[in-house]
């Protein structure tokens, strides 16, 4: 005996590789080609293949059948028994076992699929050829059915009708229908066609026609030449509408408490149409226990009531198809009542009833009638089982099953308890059922007996057997029912006793046995299966396939795995008969099974540990009579993704930085993949969050942070996880339920549940109150408690309306305050206490205001709080005066000057006064002092400060406090000639009763004057008579715009401008120097100057090195503050060996320097443009005209060699120009616009611009041009040069 096999199943590997180029014949007809990578992941999660792990005797049965493949079909059918209870072993899923890799799913390839099939064939019977491309074109196959429509077809008659039928087989099949078991002729129908490669019927009606004419029952036939396959018979009907019949309702009479029923008897439609009432205005009808609608469409009320009248009721009913709405005419009620008017307030009356004298009675069934019924449902259909009943007051439906309880898990109840619905009714559903109904006067029940039945069911469909030549098989068709389904066996679509006999069929039954198959036994066969309540048709082909072995897998396939996992190489194959299967590795002989190998019946080859020496190349050879196929596959090892350094778990306060750490070590040719999971989703990497290869920092930590996370680090193959839980300390959450209990005149107990601490245990509980008088809204702390405590007595002022609120502290901060507390208002007592902060201080001389801090409401403690001042002069012993005073502040007038007096304030309410007040010591107004400090004197300690010395005055003279001694001094002149100083007054205050004191800060070589005045808290008194000091010569301050520049390699210019402030006569000006290269430096060089002098130029001797300079005035006290600056950088200063290898170049030849050139020359012709055009206008300032004048002195220096000097806020001088920073400089003759006029003569206008003519020098030519014309600028003095 030979079966056909097809063997296969995924890579146990992770990932697979394949040549590009896909089928697979025999290893002796192809040579191996390039290794690719193929993911096998989606094979293991489609659910179909078997693994072969749990295989019980499969080893034993392939042997049995190698040794002798002439067995009996009895043998083949145990083998195949034994297939057929393999189950696929639990929670795997992946290719390895141990630690689960994780893939990328993708769709697999169309060999895969083969390989399951095919697998599943040497199961248990072939189903499907292998849907690899060149084996569905190579072998025949009988036609298969795989689209039909269903069975009771109805169809749109506005729509074209489609009648399905598709089916596949090789070669492809032929179609045709019979119609009423008549053979329906298509092309003699113009509107009939059938689609392209489909045996799919359109019917078109564009061009007119009544789809009614083509209702009947359809069957599709698929034929090829191997066999004959069939659909269903499809019953086709056409959707009906009909409108519902014309007719005049008469009004309902009814008694008020009656019962009702309104029949609703919807046309008959297909489908049946769906039922719904509203009124004419189409309003739905509302729906209770005492009116609702029945399955059957009728509207029920148990009882009716005098408000049923207020509308009318219409049956209406929606199909399906058309989506069209019928209405019926609506009933109108007319309700007979005792009590004519609809008081609605009756409505909610316990008892309604009698109140509107409607008559109590028990229930009745309105449906079904009678006590009993019986009912037949379907297996695997809803049952629905209804009872509506009448009665006053309305009953009360309850349903129950007789000798069991209703299925709790398909029984649901709708209609108000009125109906009760069974889903998937099975045969345990049968048996009796009863509703009871029931009010207070009384119960009725039904009982309901219900019967299922069944349509035939599948209990062992047949499916289509593949087979080898001289094999045996079977087809089995069992279905159950009730009554018992018949069974009716057909071939290609004829009955069987009609086929030609096969001496090679054996019908038993239910059942077709094929022993040693031919060719010529291909076919298609039919079981059909029916009682009276349906049918099942199946069709199942026989094919019979002589194939040589032929791989499904592509050629050289890289499968990748990791060490120490468990793993199956798989080796897919097609043959017939069913091919052996050998496994090499490396080339070696030996067959590889047992030890660490073990083969599986469908061919996989199982390593049970992988380890590092087991990378190599293996190959499965396939063999059977008719030849031989090899494949061959590529085993890499690679190493375990591992998480050295895992997250751990953290506390952190709510606002802190956290860092998660994660650090892994994963083969390095595999692509590692680092996530994280938060609460085992996916984390949102926002703003707050930092992801990096090895750890995951989270800033600005908050509540919703708290969690488990998870590292995640993935490669092809594997991953590793690793979870830490963060646990966020944040403030508590506000404590809740305050309440107030031991009420007391004095004392409250607060109680309080506290809040959630968030991680962090609640320290302190902080109690506020508020009160409504005083401060209304404002929340004062009352008292602090251990956070272990959830209830304190509160101590209480009197006459104060209370409210509590309670604040939770932690370590974190502070929770949001509680919901306040109910109000609580203490009785009143007189005050205990006394305003505080009292005072008596005169605002004017003849005044004084006392003033106290208020009370609040904790001590006031009664209403009308108000207080009594009182005062007296000090020490006269003389009678207190009084006032009542409501507010803050009370004043006295007509006080003698800076008078002590004694003041008391005391509290009173409308309860009483509050304890007798201590004293208060205060002062009457002050007047300005009368005296001033006498026998004043200077003595100068050095050029910034002096000493003074005065006699106190008398303290009558004071009247007042004695606050300070005051200077007032000024600067009347410098002794340097022609500098102007400003003279504004300064001071210097000497507190207490003093009789000396310093002032200093004063400017050297100057002229000063100085008074003295008492100060007290009036304000000054006369002063003193005006002493005049000189301060002596100082040293100068340091000398203004040090400039260094280098215009070529050799010279280094200097310049400066003169010293702010001199500080007396000037001897000139003191030049440090050095140069230096890094760490090493020269020696110092000291230069000294004139004081006219403002200029230097340094010939450097050192072209590599720099050069410090420090620059000073001199006066004949000494130097003074120096200022430092270094020569610029020589341009390459990192290689001072060349960074003048050029320094002997004329500068005049650098193409930078002819460039400046060129744009400055540029820019004067631009300027002298501008001026020209200015002049042709006309000058701005009326000038004299003046020419040729004779030049005054060019320097005003006297004869003792001082100069003149000004501050920056010094007006400016004849023949001085203002500097870039408001000072005024001396001019030197070479470079001052003095020389151009007359000197002295210049002078500024309001808005800053220079005015005066500008003439030539003698020995210059004289600049033509309009003689009344005046240079308004500098700019206009240039272009009187050109």
């Amino acid at each position: 005996m030979r079966r056909l096999a097809a063997r296969g199943a995924a890579g146990d590997a992770g990932e697979v590789a394949a040549p590009a180029a896909g089928g697979s014949d025999s290893a002796q007809a192809r040579s191996p080609s390039p290794w690719r990578l193929i993911d096998l992941g989606a094979i293991w999660n489609t659910g179909v293949f078997l693994p072969a792990a749990a295989w019980n005797g499969a080893s034993s049965g392939v042997e049995r059948r190698r040794l002798n493949e002439a067995k009996k079909l009895s043998s083949v059918q145990k083998v195949q028994l034994k297939r057929l209870k393999v189950t696929r072993p639990r929670g795997l899923g992946n290719r390895e076992w141990g630690r689960v890799p994780r893939m990328a799913r993708q769709p697999a390839p169309p060999w895969v699929h083969a390989a399951f099939l095919l697998c599943l064939l040497s199961l248990g019977g072939a189903i499907e050829i292998p849907m690899d491309p060149s084996i569905q074109n190579e072998l025949t196959q009988p036609p298969t059915i795989t689209k039909q429509s269903v069975k009771d077809h109805i169809v749109d008659p506005r729509d074209n009708i489609l009648i399905e039928c598709e089916a596949k087989g090789n070669p492809a099949p032929s179609f045709h229908w019979t119609r009423n078991s008549r053979f329906f002729n298509i092309a003699k129908d113009p509107r009939v066609s059938m689609r392209r490669r489909s045996g799919t019927l359109v019917i078109d009606f564009r061009s007119g026609g009544r789809p009614e004419e083509y209702e009947g029952e359809y069957q599709c036939f698929a034929r090829n030449k191997f066999g004959t396959a069939l659909s269903n018979r499809i019953r086709l009907q056409v959707s009906k509408s009909p409108l519902w019949p014309k007719e005049n309702l008469d009004p309902v009479v009814v008694q008020e408490g009656a019962p009702l029923t309104l029949q609703c008897n919807p046309p008959p439609g297909l489908p049946s149409p769906v039922i719904f009432w509203m009124s004419s205005s189409m309003e739905p009808i509302a729906q209770d226990k005492r009116v609702s609608q029945g399955h059957n469409g009728d509207l029920y009320f148990s009882n009716v009531m005098l408000q049923d009248m207020q509308t009318d009721y219409s049956c209406n009913a929606r199909f399906h198809f058309t989506h069209t709405i019928q209405q019926k005419n609506p009933f109108t009620l007319k309700v007979l009542t005792n009590h004519p008017y609809n008081d609605s307030s009756l409505r909610n009356h316990p008892d309604m009833y009698s109140a509107r004298g409607v008559a109590e009675r028990t229930p009745s069934f309105m449906y079904p009638q009678g006590t009993a019924s019986s009912q037949m449902v379907l297996r695997g259909m809803d049952l629905l089982l209804e009872c509506i009943a009448s009665g006053v007051p309305t009953p009360d439906i309850a349903w129950y099953k007789k000798g069991g309880d209703l299925p709790s898990d398909k029984a649901k109840f709708e209609n108000f308890n009125k109906a009760l619905r069974i889903t998937n009714v099975s045969e345990e559903d049968s048996g009796e059922y009863f509703c009871l109904a029931s009010n207070k006067m009384g119960s009725i029940r039904h009982t309901i007996s219900v019967r299922v039945k069944a349509a035939p069911y599948w209990l062992d469909e047949p499916k289509n057997l593949i087979l080898a030549p001289g094999e045996d098989g079977r087809l089995v068709c069992r279905a159950n029912g009730n009554p018992k389904p018949t069974v009716q066996w057909m071939v290609n679509g004829e009955p069987l006793q009609s086929a030609p006999p096969n001496p090679n069929r054996e019908v038993a039954g239910d059942t077709i046995i094929f022993r040693d198959t031919q060719i010529s036994s291909r076919a298609v066969y039919q079981c059909n299966t029916s009682n009276e309540h349906g049918y099942l048709l199946a069709n199942a082909f026989v094919s019979v396939l002589d194939v040589p072995p032929r791989m499904l897998s592509p050629r050289n396939q890289l499968i990748r795995v990791i060490l120490y996992n468990r793993t199956r190489l798989d080796c897919p194959f097609f043959g017939s008969p069913i091919p052996t299967l050998r496994w090499f590795k490396n080339g070696q002989g030996s067959n590889l099974d047992g030890g660490n190998y073990h083969v599986y019946e469908n061919g996989s080859l199982e390593i049970k540990m992988i380890r590092k020496e087991d990378q190599g190349i293996y190959t499965c050879v396939a063999t059977n009579i008719l030849g031989k196929a090899e494949n061959q596959v590529r085993l890499e090892v690679k190493d375990p993704t591992r998480i050295y350094r895992m997250p751990e778990d953290q506390v952190a306060k709510r606002g802190t930085t956290v860092q998660l750490e994660c650090r892994v070590k994963h083969d390095p040719s595999l692509k590692l993949t680092v996530s994280w999971l938060k609460d085992d989703e996916p984390l949102y990497i926002g703003n707050r969050m930092k992801k990096e290869d090895d750890s995951l920092t989270i800033f600005g930590v908050a509540e919703r942070d708290q969690g488990s996370y998870t590292c995640v680090a993935s490669t092809e193959l594997d991953q590793d996880l690793a979870k830490a839980y963060l646990t966020v300390l944040g403030r508590p959450d506000r404590p809740r339920d305050l309440e107030l209990t031991d009420l007391a005149e004095r004392s409250v107990r607060l109680t309080w549940i506290p809040g959630d601490d968030n991680n962090s245990p609640i320290t302190d509980y902080v109690v506020q109150f508020e009160e409504d008088q005083f401060q209304p809204g404002v929340w004062h702390d009352h008292s602090k408690y251990p956070g272990s405590v959830n209830s304190a007595v509160l101590r209480l002022s009197p006459y104060v309306n209370y409210q509590f609120r309670v604040i939770a502290i932690n370590e974190v901060g502070s929770s949001h305050p509680s919901l306040p507390s109910e109000r609580y208002r203490t009785s009143g007592a007189p005050p205990e206490s006394n305003p505080g902060d009292v005072k008596g201080e005169g605002t004017r001389k003849n005044n004084m205001e006392i003033t106290w801090t208020p009370m609040n409401a904790t001590s006031a403690f009664g209403p009308n709080l108000r207080y009594i001042v009182k005062w007296r002069r000090r020490e006269t012993r003389e009678a207190w005066n009084n006032v009542t005073v409501w507010g803050s502040r009370y004043v006295v007038g007509q006080t003698p000057v800076y008078v002590p007096y004694e003041i008391r304030v005391q509290a009173e309410n409308d309860f009483g006064k509050g304890p007798e007040p201590e004293s208060v010591i205060g002062y009457s107004g002050e007047d300005y002092p009368r005296a001033a400090p006498t026998e004043v004197k200077v003595r100068v300690v050095n050029s910034t400060a002096i000493n003074l010395q005065w006699n106190r005055v008398y303290p009558d003279t004071v009247q007042g406090q004695l606050r300070e001694y005051r200077a007032y001094y000024w600067r009347e002149s410098s002794l340097l000639k022609n500098l102007w100083v400003s003279q504004k007054r300064q001071q210097a205050s000497f507190p207490g009763d003093r009789l000396r004191g310093v002032v200093s800060r004063l400017f050297p070589y100057s002229n000063y004057k100085l008074e003295m005045v008492v100060v007290n808290g009036r304000g000054d008194g006369p002063r003193s008579e005006t002493k005049e000091f000189t301060t002596p010569e100082g040293v100068p301050s340091a000398p203004r715009r040090f400039r260094v520049r280098q215009p070529n390699l050799e010279t280094i210019n200097l310049e400066w401008d003169h010293p702010e402030h001199p500080n007396g006569i000037m001897l000139g000006y003191t030049l440090k120097y050095v140069a230096f290269n890094g760490t090493k430096v020269g020696k110092q060089i000291v230069e000294n100057f004139s004081p006219n002098q403002t200029k230097f130029v340094v010939q450097r001797t050192d072209p590599v090195s720099r050069y410090r300079f420090t620059l000073s005035a001199r006066t004949q006290v000494g130097s003074g503050e120096a200022v430092t600056e270094e020569s610029p950088a020589p341009p390459n200063e990192a290689t001072p060996t060349a960074a003048y290898t050029n320094n002997q170049a004329d500068i005049a030849t650098q193409g930078w320097f002819i460039g400046l050139m060129c744009a400055i020359a540029l820019l004067v012709l631009i300027l002298l443009i501008v001026c020209f055009i200015k002049r042709s206008r006309g000058g701005k300032y009326p000038v004299r005209e003046k020419k040729d004048v004779p030049l005054g002195p060019e320097d005003p220096k006297e004869e003792d060699g001082s100069f003149d000097y000004s501050d920056e806020d010094n007006k400016p001088l004849q023949g001085s120009q203002t500097s870039l920073d408001g000072t005024i400089k001396q001019q030197e003759s070479d470079d001052s616009l003095v020389d151009y006029g007359e000197g002295g003569e210049g002078q500024f206008n309001e808005d800053g611009s220079f005015i005066g003519q500008y003439t030539v020098k003698k020995d210059k030519d004289e600049t033509e041009g309009n003689e009344s014309s005046e240079a308004t600028s500098p700019v206009n003095a240039i272009y009187s040069l050109a």
